[in-house]
């Protein structure tokens, strides 16, 4: 089945009381794997630079089954925009992303999210840099305002001290808060706390979903999802990294591959992760621990593409119009079991 349409006007909180939704993530590497973006810098320019790059990968998220399109703005603030020399187009890079977002998710059945991220300047105690991430926030979430999204997501935040400044200036727009946070190698914030502590926190000061995204997959992830849904009564996210992280190699960062002696420096991270994916399968999997613990709002971070967001539809028992191609193979010619394939082929494939 297709997921029932919501009634019209119906926002977030509307869609998650109905059951759980789908928001796909990832936007950095799949446009960087597609030509249209630099590694390492990680700056959307491909919003002004190849808009119609963006729009399709708006379109193939929503016809996997993503209730989400996400306005491409990770990375697009005041201190990324510095670093290239471009924030002259900081106001316009935002304007257009959510306009993208929103004309794709008028074709569909979809919501339309608001995108704010780690500042990557945050210094916890100081006073002045908490006034410097908190303008650039604020000048993020009013041009997405302005643009009309129906809610925001603030992700990838280590520091709990950052992810309310994010906040707090979401809340002031009215609008809702999914607020989630990176764990990295030691398994709590950069201030010390454990997840659940910090998402308690982020629950008491208004998240409406509060959870973790990006940085661990779903191996090391799901050990933390428990925790979080028993600190917390608001609703939970979950959005991994789509990589086999593992005990010793937590993160997506952290990752090696032996097999390959021709990696950069020896690190897999961020463009040698290719061997090291999880597959549409492991992705279901994920979906239905992630779903029987309690969490209800679902996607894939970076190394997400659409067949990982269709496998994570219809885990959840879904038939977005991508299943319409989900694999069948009675039909193939040696694996297959129908009467029509050849009885040699299939003793063949015995040798294959």
């Amino acid at each position: 089945m297709t997921r029932a349409a919501p009634p019209i006007g119906s926002g977030l909180l509307e869609w998650l009381a109905a059951g759980p939704v789908i928001c796909a993530e990832g936007y950095l590497f799949e446009i960087e794997r597609r030509g249209y973006l630099t590694a390492g810098a990680y700056v959307p320019e491909a919003v002004l630079e190849h808009p119609d790059a963006v729009i399709q990968l708006h379109r193939e998220f929503l016809h996997a089954g993503s209730d989400v399109m996400l306005a491409f703005t990770y990375y697009a603030h005041r201190e990324k925009l510095r670093l290239i020399g471009k924030e002259d187009q900081l106001e316009q890079m935002n304007r257009t992303a959510v306009r993208l977002a929103r004309a794709v998710a008028e074709e569909g059945n979809a919501l339309v999210a608001g995108n704010v991220s780690n500042s990557n300047i945050f210094v916890e105690g100081d006073p002045e840099s908490a006034r410097t991430v908190r303008a650039m926030f604020d000048e993020q979430v009013g041009w997405a305002v302005d643009e009309g999204v129906d809610f925001f997501v603030a992700e990838t935040i280590g520091y709990v001290g950052e992810a309310l400044l994010a906040l707090e200036a979401i809340k002031e727009t009215g609008l809702p808060a999914v607020i989630n946070l990176a764990i990295f190698r030691d398994p709590h914030t950069r201030e010390g706390l454990t997840p659940a502590e910090a998402c308690k926190r982020l629950e008491d000061a208004g998240a409406d979903v509060v959870g973790l995204n990006c940085v661990r997959g779903p191996a090391t992830m799901l050990p933390l999802l428990g925790q979080i849904h028993e600190a917390v009564s608001c609703h939970v996210s979950a959005l991994p990294v789509a990589y086999r992280t593992t005990e010793d190699e937590p993160t997506f960062l952290s990752l090696s591959d032996p097999g390959c002696a021709c990696l950069p420096e020896g690190r897999a991270f961020p463009t040698g992760l290719d061997n090291l994916a999880c597959n549409r399968y492991e992705i279901a999997e994920f979906t239905k621990e992630a779903q029987a613990l309690g969490v209800n709002y679902l996607g894939v971070c970076c190394g997400a593409a659409p067949h990982h967001i269709r496998s994570m539809a219809e885990a959840l028992g879904r038939e977005p119009p991508a299943s319409r191609h989900s694999p069948d193979m009675s039909r193939h010619a040696y694996l297959g079991t129908v009467p029509e394939i050849p009885a040699a082929n299939k003793e063949f494939a015995k040798s294959l």
